[in-house]
């Protein structure tokens, strides 16, 4: 199967491969669209199984982009890297400056950021070789790491979920299943602790995952052993496509708010959720908190000021606004939430190119 033929390829302006012996690095940066501004998006380093994996998986994450950053309003496109290798025993400065090198190549038409994987250090390794990264922890643009914003928005959002479904304002009593407690897992925990969940969580790494149900007094459980919880509602913090038809039999919530991108499989999976009660909440709509927060530094660096915190709880408290609408739509309309999102961001996306175009 070629590239263009890929399940996964959605008209994506460009894709590019690049290697470097020296250091190793094998990455892909998928640049899907520029039509609202430079494509932004993190970069995640995993030890895929296989090229076409790692391919797959950039393209499907920087479409996911696109339309993140299209329904935040934000004045970016959509993109998204992946370096192939283990995080935990692969990762050099070398490597990342050997990545920066890579980003610069491009020249502007792409930003990288920290995802899973990566963190904010590494990022500034890259910075040493190439302006053309954000998310720096130094400096008056620096947003810092955006993992306890996309957190702050998950959570906001299942506040919202737990008042349409639950009818309460915070999660007193609720069982919420979090799989995942890495960067926006953890912060995430610790938020819906505070607010009364009862937690039963999950990860791969053993030593996080004991750290945070020690804080947080949940229940530990086996990685596969999180979608037979009998919980209120589903939080899946990892890797994407964690809701396909095997889980679906699985998963007894009544809604789905999670920080992971791609969350669904296949569209289809969303309908079928629709169908049959479950409140899905589009996961490229509630964990935009963190590619605001980078936004905020994009801007502070083309303006020459200072990061502005206002400008991101302004940005924020708007997404979660068109959450809210879009849970109204889904219920006025009877359609799936996903479907309507995917809309939303379709239109800001084709209106920005139109406006290229007359411009031109």
């Amino acid at each position: 199967m070629t590239l263009f033929d890929s399940p996964s390829f959605a008209n994506h302006e460009g894709v590019h491969a690049f290697f470097d012996e020296k250091t190793g690095l094998k990455a892909i940066v998928a640049v899907h669209s520029t039509a609202r501004g430079p494509a932004v998006g993190g970069t995640r380093m995993w030890n895929y199984g296989s090229a076409a994996e790692a391919l797959e998986d950039v393209l499907r994450l920087s479409r996911g982009m696109s339309y993140k950053n299209a329904i935040a309003d934000l004045e970016m496109g959509g993109g998204k890297s992946v370096i192939i290798g283990d995080s935990r025993t692969q990762k050099t400065p070398e490597l990342f400056r050997a990545f920066g090198r890579a980003v610069d190549t491009l020249g502007g038409i792409y930003y990288a950021a920290e995802d899973v994987g990566v963190s904010v250090a590494d990022i500034a390794e890259a910075r040493k070789e190439t302006t053309r990264v954000l998310g720096l922890k130094d400096g008056p643009e620096a947003s810092g790491d955006p993992s306890p914003v996309t957190a702050e928005g998950v959570y906001r959002s299942t506040l919202a979920v737990a008042r349409r479904l639950f009818r309460q304002d915070d999660l007193t009593g609720l069982t919420i299943a979090v799989q995942g407690v890495g960067h926006v897992g953890g912060y995430l925990a610790d938020k819906l602790a505070a607010a009364g969940a009862k937690l039963v969580m999950t990860d791969v790494n053993a030593a996080v995952l004991a750290e945070v149900a020690a804080r947080t007094g949940a229940q530990i459980v086996a990685p596969d052993a999180i979608y037979d919880v009998k919980a209120d509602i589903y939080a899946p913090c990892a890797l994407g496509a964690t809701l396909n038809p095997q889980t679906l039999e699985q998963i007894s919530a009544r809604a789905v708010v999670g920080a992971a991108n791609n969350q669904l499989a296949t569209p289809e999976i969303g309908r079928i959720l629709f169908e049959r009660g479950v409140l899905y909440a589009p996961d490229y709509v509630v964990n935009g908190g963190g590619i605001i927060n980078v936004a905020a530094e994009m801007n502070a660096r083309q303006t020459r000021g200072a990061f502005d915190p206002n400008w991101v709880e302004m940005k924020l408290a708007r997404l979660i606004e068109t959450f809210e609408e879009i849970l109204e739509r889904s219920a006025a309309e009877t359609r799936p939430t996903h479907e309507i999102a995917d809309a939303i961001a379709e239109a800001r996306i084709a209106g920005a190119r139109e406006d290229r175009r007359k411009a031109a």
